[in-house]
């Protein structure tokens, strides 16, 4: 399963300072529609996802109901990317 969208880079400043972007309502609705299929336990999804010239392995936190896409700072830095900047985000659910 492909999605792709907009959305803006968080920062979590728990007690690892972490960067998120959280995956939109919509293509949440759609990822959870599959999720059980792709799923290996604690609701994480695995997916392959895109972000500029940058892809990279990860899985979705399940969050409020939606997901979280972690981005590493291994992803994050050679994009130049920091918290409030907007991003465009290519994902794939691992099935």
């Amino acid at each position: 399963m492909d999605v792709v969208f907009v959305s803006h880079v968080i920062e979590w400043r728990g007690p690892s300072p972490y960067f998120f972007v959280p995956v939109p309502e919509e293509q949440a609705a759609d990822i959870r529609d599959v999720a059980a299929m792709a799923t290996y336990g604690w609701g994480v999804v695995p997916v392959e996802a895109r972000i500029g010239g940058t892809a990279f392995t990860t899985s979705l936190f399940p969050k409020d109901g939606g997901y979280l896409l972690p981005v590493k700072n291994a992803v994050r830095k050679p994009q130049g990317l920091a918290s409030g900047d907007e991003v465009t985000v290519e994902l794939s659910v691992r099935l």
